[in-house]
């Protein structure tokens, strides 16, 4: 007997494998549908939500940037406020990279010193900001959509936004990650390091006593702010430990040439402390790579060590016996006038 539907209408005996066929390819059309849906969401996720400064505002236009210059320009639509009548002001985003006692604070308050940049403080010396890799994309992503607010912001007119960033702080155990990221989203690193290492070592190690002693009435302070206190602190001399010198300055420059072997392909400027120190036309190199009007730059920061190096430390003699006939010995007749 030949099978009938509800209606009575007569159904052939091959019907049930056309219809198997039929849903099948219904089934496929659907599937088909959905990953071309879901595909199109991660994108926009990935392009939007992840990173708000890629949500700009498409009638906003830089009419006296120049050519080669817009791929590296955004204008942001921050969550927390509105940029107003700036909102179409183009910002560029920027990273200090550095090491601890090479004059990145110092070289940081110079750039806020500018009316138009907001540098944010070392924010990756809370672990857990770099804890892992999407710990480190939500501050990036905080700081270049302009959500992060510091005493430093300058909010709806920025014009360069970033931070300081040191080596130690995630960003060499993740720079396959933080480099991608850097070339995705146009981020300038300012790369800042002293040409002398053997000065950033005595600063780390008198640096590190004054956490201990908390010489200024309890308290300890890496940078100051006036002769007074930087007078106090430059009292204090620290013995070097000869036998581990060329250890750790040899690991003080491998940890330099890494950092700019793995950041190469970014778009990036290279300055040393004692160089900007000496001469300030490395300040106009700055803020011409970033895109800035130039202005004139100011610290309030007041330097702690000065004159040469033998003043600095208390085993002078040994200091020299060990870099005498090495590559460092050169840094033992710096005069650091600076």
């Amino acid at each position: 007997m030949e099978a009938r539907d509800l209606a009575g209408i007569k159904i052939p005996k091959s019907s049930p494998l056309v219809i198997k066929m039929v849903v099948l390819f219904i089934l496929m059309i659907c599937g088909i549908y959905v990953l071309s849906v879901f595909t199109n969401q991660t994108t926009d996720i990935t392009e939007s939500n992840l990173l708000g400064v890629k949500l700009f505002d498409e009638s906003c236009v830089a009419p006296n940037v120049e050519e080669e210059e817009i791929p590296y320009i955004h204008f942001p639509k921050p969550q927390t406020f509105s940029r107003e009548e700036c909102r179409c002001n183009p910002v560029r985003n920027f990273a200090i990279v550095s090491m601890q006692r090479s004059g990145s604070g110092w070289f940081e308050t110079l750039l806020n010193s500018h009316t138009n940049l907001s540098s944010n403080g070392e924010l990756m010396g809370s672990s857990e900001r770099r804890a892992n890799v999407s710990a480190l994309y939500s501050t990036l992503d905080k700081v270049y959509n302009l959500d992060w607010f510091s005493s430093a912001s300058k909010n709806e007119c920025t014009a360069a936004v970033g931070f300081k960033w040191m080596l130690n702080q995630g960003l060499m155990k993740y720079h396959e990650e933080i480099a991608n990221y850097c070339k995705r989203y146009d981020v300038h690193l300012i790369f800042i390091f002293r040409s002398n290492l053997l000065s950033r070592r005595i600063s780390v190690l008198a640096n590190s006593y004054d956490k201990e002693a908390k010489l200024l009435n309890g308290t300890h302070k890496s940078h100051t702010h006036s002769l007074e206190e930087a007078e106090i602190l430059a009292r204090f001399k620290p013995t070097i430990n000869t036998s581990v010198l060329i250890q750790s300055l040899n690991s003080d420059k491998r940890a330099i040439m890494r950092a700019l072997e793995y950041f190469k392909s970014t778009r990036h400027i290279l300055l040393y402390y004692e160089d900007v120190v000496k001469n300030r036309t490395k300040l106009v190199d700055v803020q011409k790579f970033l895109g800035l009007p130039v202005q004139e730059l100011r610290s309030g920061q007041v330097k702690i060590h000065k004159g040469h190096l033998s003043q600095r430390v208390e085993n002078w003699e040994n200091v020299q016996k060990a870099l005498k006939g090495t590559s460092y010995e050169a840094f033992l007749d710096k005069d650091l006038r600076l």
